[in-house]
């Protein structure tokens, strides 16, 4: 019963494009932490679990497309 649990999209999208910001993995957490302190993450697993995955569950449709997979290496930046 994985659906009734939701994809996360919005979430997912936002860590996929900090995985892809910038080519140097230290600058990405950077970002990440500076995203985590002012709440973005947060607000953005808030919209996730209140309205995005209720939204798919109960009219079948996300309206925040599948993000796909995470884009980033992890230790082959500098």
């Amino acid at each position: 019963c994985t659906g009734c649990l939701g994809p996360n999209n919005a979430l997912n999208s936002l860590n996929n494009w900090n995985g892809s910001a910038t080519e140097q993995d230290w600058l990405n957490e950077v970002i990440f932490l500076g995203m985590v302190i002012v709440p973005v993450y947060e607000f953005a697993l808030l919209g996730d679990y209140l309205i995005f995955n209720t939204w798919d569950y109960w009219g079948g449709d996300n309206p925040i497309s599948d993000p796909g997979s995470f884009p980033a290496s992890f230790g082959g930046g500098d």
